[in-house]
């Protein structure tokens, strides 16, 4: 068995367990298990910049850094069967895609066909422009998730949505946008791609949404916060992963992606990052 096969073989688990591995800790004397991540991935925005001077050597670049998996964003210039053939060579998969909100009413086929070319389970919407964040601007998204949702579901895609910390800013009436699309969302349409630097950036607790909307999280970015809240490596900042990730299976966690927004060096950013990720036990 190939590396790959080994890879798409995990999917096919009950949710959480392919993303984690587990052994008996042996100082507990009531045998608990001790978790750490079985696979772990990066949000190819992270390396945007790389990419746009050379794509197949900053995609190897991630391979050798050690990275299972990728998330990509959504490219109308760039052939999905030339992306999935170089990701097979260096033995990457990509589970994960994001597509603007735009790109989703406009060019929702597209994106579909590639994300089948391609292989991915997931398809994203990842931020809002400023100008679309009004409630009443959250009223017509979750008529739009819901349908999107539909629509990814019919070819066994998930859709979901990811946050920044602008989703946690209540209205007049003291309605969180974030409450609001998990709340008028159809759970098994719309899921949610939580970013944990953002949630916490907005002085939100992740666990405290894990367990008031249980298995609504499949996929999570990974990226710390330093000491003047900004973005930083993974391991370098303070945001308590292991207690995060402890919680897994009740968020329904399967898909870990580092990011950074804007790295100083983002190959050293992300090697980091996993070097911290693969001995993180929880």
């Amino acid at each position: 068995m190939n590396r790959r096969t080994f890879l798409q073989s995990t999917v096919a688990l009950p949710v959480a367990v392919g993303a984690l591995n587990s052994h008996a800790s042996p100082q507990s004397v009531k045998h608990q298990k001790i978790h750490t991540l079985d696979r772990i991935g990066v949000q190819l925005y992270t390396v945007r910049n790389l990419l746009s001077e050379d794509y197949e050597g900053t995609i190897g670049a991630v391979a050798d850094a050690g990275y299972d998996e990728v998330e990509v964003v959504w490219d109308p210039e760039r052939n999905p069967e030339d992306i999935r053939a170089l990701f097979d060579e260096v033995g990457l998969v990509a589970p994960s895609t994001h597509a603007s909100i735009d790109a989703l009413k406009n060019n929702l086929e597209a994106i579909i066909d590639a994300a089948k070319i391609i292989g991915h389970s997931f398809l994203v919407c990842p931020w809002l422009s400023p100008q679309q964040r009004t409630m009443e601007h959250y009223k017509s998204h979750v008529i739009l998730f819901n349908e999107v949702g539909a629509a990814c579901k019919e070819v066994g895609i998930q859709f979901a949505y990811h946050n920044h910390e602008f989703e946690f800013e209540a209205d007049e009436g003291e309605v969180k946008p974030y409450d609001y699309i998990l709340e008028e969302t159809d759970p098994d349409l719309v899921q949610m791609e939580i970013d944990l630097y953002w949630i916490y950036f907005a002085n939100q607790n992740p666990i405290e949404y894990f367990e008031r909307y249980p298995e609504r999280f499949p996929l999570c970015h990974v990226k710390d916060m330093g000491e003047e809240r900004e973005i930083t490596p993974v391991g370098e900042g303070s945001i308590d992963f292991a207690s995060i990730f402890s919680e897994s299976l009740t968020a329904g966690l399967n898909h870990y992606f580092v990011e950074h927004d804007n790295p100083t060096d983002a190959l050293a950013s992300i090697r980091t990052s996993i070097n911290y990720l693969r001995t993180l036990e929880f």
